[in-house]
């Protein structure tokens, strides 16, 4: 008789990030897996005093569990998905892409209820360059400031008065029971998502084959047909933290519709959209199609 499999779940140690892996943890111990957590602080919950497109992108969040993974101090590294880099260094893949939360974008505010409310020239938090791009195009005459830390630090930072209102992903609120602090949720016609918002996503070293049969039964692929076109979008594009880009795709039986945006942070107001619909049951279909959003941007003069 085989023994139970012992893993080790490599995990940045934020409050969500917590949520994230002790929530693989129980899906895992309930096929029988014993499953410790390694808590670890990343470069990217370090460096707080800048944003991230100016340190070296959102790849700061994951190196050092790939580090843990690559020693055999973890099995496996459980992500925010849009954390994740477009490309992951040779030797790493990604296994499984889980059932997304819901994707979009929520308004948080003391006062206001929704954005529509502010009064002009108020001040909006978010460290985002989408999300900057997009509410420049909503509110042109609106004050966006640089909004870092994790999610109770950015509450904590609304809380005290420094924003009107901020911008946060509805899925980390509503994971850690903060549903109520959202006072609305963006359309996604509105506020287009980022690529792989809301889903979460297992990486693993590229010969640890023993592990993605274990993970099979974690895999949502409806949701890895989205986030494989919104992802291949940003990989086409250079994809990065860096870049003002969304992308967000939606499955309607085996009808993949995927929208893009890119906007100029310097030209305010000015945003790019393509939008493609196809069949779509692989994901070689689903990245091709991502390639093709893309090139599509690319032609209308985003780079």
């Amino acid at each position: 008789m085989s023994s139970s499999p012992s893993l080790v779940i490599a995990t940045r140690e934020s409050r969500l990030a917590l949520w994230q892996a002790k929530h693989v943890q129980a899906l895992l111990q309930a096929q029988g897996a014993q499953v410790d957590l390694l808590g670890m602080t990343t470069q990217g919950d370090q460096i707080l005093d800048r944003s991230l497109s100016k340190v070296g992108g959102k790849g700061l969040f994951v190196k050092e569990l790939e580090v843990a993974l690559q020693e055999g101090r973890a099995d496996i590294a459980v992500h925010s998905l849009k954390d994740v880099p477009m490309e992951l260094p040779a030797g790493f893949e990604l296994a499984c892409v889980m059932e997304r939360e819901d994707p979009r974008d929520a308004w948080v505010s003391s006062d206001y209820a929704r954005l529509e409310d502010l009064p002009q020239g108020a001040v909006v938090g978010t460290s985002s360059l989408r999300r900057t791009v997009l509410l420049q195009a909503l509110r042109p005459d609106l004050k966006i400031e640089p909004l870092r830390g994790n999610l109770d630090t950015r509450l904590r930072k609304l809380d005290e008065g420094q924003y009107a209102g901020i911008v946060l992903a509805a899925a980390g609120l509503k994971r850690l029971e903060l549903a109520a602090r959202i006072r609305h949720i963006f359309e996604t016609e509105q506020m287009l998502p980022a690529a792989g918002q809301g889903a979460l996503g297992i990486e693993i070293r590229s010969d640890r084959a023993d592990l993605k049969a274990l993970l099979a039964p974690l895999v949502h692929m409806p949701t890895w047909l989205r986030v494989a076109a919104e992802r291949a979008v940003s990989r086409a594009m250079g994809g990065s933290c860096s870049m003002p880009l969304a992308a967000h795709a939606v499955l309607d039986g085996d009808q993949l519709s995927l929208q893009a945006a890119w906007g100029d942070p310097e030209q305010p107001g000015r945003l790019l959209r393509a939008q493609m619909q196809a069949p779509c049951t692989d994901l070689v279909t689903a990245e091709a199609m991502g390639l093709a959003v893309a090139r599509e941007l690319q032609a209308q003069g985003a780079v």
